[in-house]
């Protein structure tokens, strides 16, 4: 029975109505004990009779009582009036980011400031065992002061228990306060699904980082990050596309594009793993941005390395200073200074020392280097000589004796299953070019051929930087 206007139930006075779902009636509320307003939701007569529909109200109301974050919007208590349960939740004041996307698109800086708030939320409900499972722009507010606050959760589930992507609806959602109806919100639902969700198998947090890289995509594109007509064309193009990483903003920071890549990676075992990780790291390209030194180039600096790559960095920096100095002796300059950097170090980063690890671009400006740590594989890093910051080159873990092209816009590398590769340092998905038997180094010249040596004891290999057949070149004398 819908409530009215002056009703009360218990202290709480019914003011006007929100909203409705399939779970029931939203209102908001003035409690007249705290002076406050309040959002009441009713469930539906129907539903309280039916056990299975009271534990679901039950269990969600237990689940938001574990949150206590400023970004997610908390539960107050539940009401039990003549037989009708009612759920006592904050009342958010202000609109959806789905409503202020459609009002126009999102400056870079707004963007990053309301992703680390839903990240900042999310870590905390992972960190209670929580997973949202159906984050989008439409369940977070956005406060008249600026503040981001999830909301939602009703289709949360416990991290230690299991469930399947496939029970992902609106209308079972006890705590939904906002109206939704019809397919178009299956469809908005859908937009931002996980290929694990999609495909109906079991989900964990994980499926909460593919959302938040959907929803960090539109914040800063404008459009959502997978869009089609049905349900179906949907769920095609997340199981089988790639976001248009192009429809970015030019200003986009490399550490943020770097972060979205590792969010949306359809396979989940190589996807960011703590949304924490992520929270850290667009709080510190906030704060580079708003220290003046321009765009971030790398992860978080705790994550990157120092003194101890300063060591191992000793090969390539001896052959760069020794190529300096000798240009200078031939065209007779003023003395070239040594050119000296040094990488931030980490505990927790692996690095291997060797020089053929390693490698510096032909133009001077950025050094590539394989490294791991706790949450990476070893994975090509690239860091350019003007930041003291590294970032990963996504899709390259295990590669291994990387190489420049000569624009400095590639870099060559051997990954798994021994593959000759190529991947573009300023982003995009690895390219294959090659098979090889093993990995004993390479070398990209200006007229688009790679020369590299498989083995240690045998011929000299030509390919097309383009892929292709590769070729012997030598022949070794076997005298």
């Amino acid at each position: 029975m819908p409530l009215t206007p002056g009703s009360k139930i218990g202290q709480y006075e019914i003011l006007a109505p929100i909203g409705a779902g399939g779970m029931g009636e939203v209102y908001r509320a003035r409690d007249s004990r705290l002076a406050r307003d309040v959002a009441v939701k009713a469930l539906p007569d129907e539903f309280a009779r039916d056990p299975e529909r009271l534990a679901r109200f039950e269990r969600e109301a237990r689940l938001l009582a574990s949150l206590t974050h400023p970004n997610v919007a908390g539960i107050f208590g539940i009401e039990d009036v003549g037989g009708h349960r009612y759920l006592i939740l904050e009342f958010v004041e202000g609109e959806t980011l789905a409503q202020r996307l459609d009002r126009g698109t999102l400056s870079i800086e707004e963007a990053l400031q309301i992703a680390v708030q839903i990240a900042a939320a999310l870590e905390a409900a992972h960190e209670s065992g929580i997973v949202h499972r159906d984050l989008k722009p439409g369940n977070v507010m956005i406060t008249p002061a600026g503040d981001a606050k999830v909301l939602d959760f009703g289709l949360a589930k416990s991290g230690t228990g299991s469930a399947s992507g496939s029970d992902v609806t609106l209308t079972h959602s006890p705590t939904l306060t906002h109206q939704v109806t019809g397919a178009g919100v299956i469809l908005g639902t859908a937009a931002y699904m996980s290929p694990e969700q999609a495909r109906g198998r079991a989900v964990d947090k994980r499926t909460d980082i593919w959302s938040f890289g959907c929803v960090l995509y539109e914040c800063l594109t404008g459009r959502q990050c997978f869009a089609g007509d049905t349900v179906s064309d949907l769920i095609a193009r997340i199981l089988e596309r790639e976001p248009d990483w192009d429809a970015l903003p030019a200003r986009t920071p490399s550490r943020i594009r770097s972060l979205l890549r590792r969010c949306l990676e359809k396979d989940i075992k190589r996807r960011l793993r703590d949304i924490g990780d992520a929270r850290i790291e667009i709080e510190d390209v906030i704060s580079t941005r708003e220290s003046g030194s321009g765009v971030a180039h790398g992860p978080r600096s705790s994550r990157t390395t120092r003194k101890r790559f300063a060591a191992a960095m000793g090969l390539v920096i001896a052959t760069a200073t020794a190529t300096w100095q000798l240009t200078g002796m031939l065209n007779k300059p003023a003395p070239v200074p040594a050119a000296r950097f040094e990488i931030a170090d980490d505990p927790g980063m692996r690095f291997n020392g060797d020089g053929v690890h390693q490698a510096i671009s032909p133009d001077g400006s950025m050094i590539v280097f394989v490294a791991a740590d706790s949450a990476i594989a070893p994975t090509l890093w690239v860091r350019s000589m003007q930041s003291l910051s590294a970032r990963p080159l996504a899709g390259t873990d295990l590669g291994q004796q990387p190489f420049w092209s000569p624009d400095s816009k590639y870099v060559g590398y051997f990954a798994r299953q021994n593959r000759l590769m190529k991947i573009a340092v300023d982003g995009g998905q690895p390219e294959f070019i090659c098979e090889t038997t093993a990995a004993r180094g390479g070398t990209w010249n200006r007229d688009g051929v790679i020369v590299f040596s498989p083995l240690s004891e045998g011929p000299l290999y030509r390919v097309s930087a383009n892929g292709g057949e590769s070729t012997p070149i030598t022949t070794l004398d076997s005298t």
